[in-house]
């Protein structure tokens, strides 16, 4: 990557170790930007990229108990 581009970019669906959270921003060459799984679906989100966002409900029973018979 020297001399070609100024950030690289690697995604994965899994998880990077340690040694290479390190490599990716060693001194002296263009840092990596690492993009793993968890991620990957925080920006999905975030962008609603493919998805549609449901809301959804739980019922409170508590609320109900005064207006059983």
């Amino acid at each position: 990557m020297m001399g070609r581009a100024d950030k690289g970019l690697i995604i994965t669906t899994g998880t990077f170790t340690l040694e290479a959270k390190k490599e990716a921003w060693r001194d002296g060459v263009p840092p990596i930007e690492l993009v793993d799984g968890d991620n990957l679906i925080d920006m999905f989100e975030r962008l609603e990229l493919g998805l549609i966002p449901i809301r959804s409900y739980e019922i409170d029973e508590k609320f109900f108990e005064d207006y059983k018979e």
